[in-house]
């Protein structure tokens, strides 16, 4: 779909919305970022995944990537009281795949570094962790941590600070408080961490088709009576 045509579209649907709800869109586009992503290795309690996702939306991180080697991913809808449709999910779940290695070497690809969260290596603390160039925070599984590979392909490694007997943070409240403090960190930080006008695009559409009863027969009138096709 071209620029004008998707702009037509979103002018079109934001239409069978009230005027407070595209205002919050607005509002919340203008804080969404992709410069920090969330990735998640063989997370399997649906709890666990559910707070990761109203985590993730509520500090602003658009998107999150979801390793599937030997667990599948699912969410608990009381917990994540609807955030789930605000963000994007990338699954990668391939069958006899390693899909952990797919996943980081995308990421890497698209220029992010891979930072491990884990209490076993001792690298640096989490406020003490670079966030002058995009990254990605790796967590994972609730009983092992992440397995060798994620590991072995990680740029870096970060720890949350304790003083405690246990071993480690649950894994949502690993993943919120690194959020907090990274979000935080950076927002404070003046480097240029929103959204494209493209990428806003992109999320506004997808928002107003996942908010409004019936948008799939909505969109096939409006290119009925434009005549054109997609």
């Amino acid at each position: 779909m071209d620029k004008a045509l998707q702009q037509d579209l979103i002018r079109y649907l934001t239409g069978f919305i009230t005027d407070n709800k595209r205002d919050k869109y607005e509002e919340v586009l203008a804080l969404r970022t992709r410069y920090i992503t969330v990735v998640l290795e063989d997370i399997f309690q649906p709890h666990n995944a559910s707070a990761v996702m109203r985590s993730c939306d509520l500090f602003g991180v658009q998107d999150i990537h979801v390793i599937e080697n030997t667990n599948r991913f699912t969410v608990n809808p009381g917990v994540t009281v609807g955030s789930s449709k605000w963000l994007s999910l990338n699954r990668y779940n391939q069958r006899d795949a390693d899909n952990t290695t797919a996943c980081l070497s995308q990421l890497r690809a698209r220029g992010y570094r891979i930072v491990a969260t884990t209490p076993h290596r001792q690298d640096c603390l989490l406020h003490d962790l670079p966030v002058d160039k995009p990254f990605a925070l790796l967590f994972g599984t609730e009983e092992t941590g992440l397995s060798e590979t994620a590991l072995n392909l990680a740029d870096e490694f970060v720890r949350i600070p304790q003083v405690g007997f246990t071993e480690s943070f649950n894994i949502s409240v690993s993943v919120a408080l690194t959020l907090y403090d990274t979000t935080q960190r950076l927002r404070q930080s003046g480097l240029p961490i929103g959204l494209s006008e493209e990428e806003k695009a992109e999320i506004r559409l997808a928002w107003l088709r996942k908010s409004i009863r019936r948008s799939k027969m909505l969109e096939e009138r409006f290119f009925e009576e434009r005549g054109d096709v997609v």
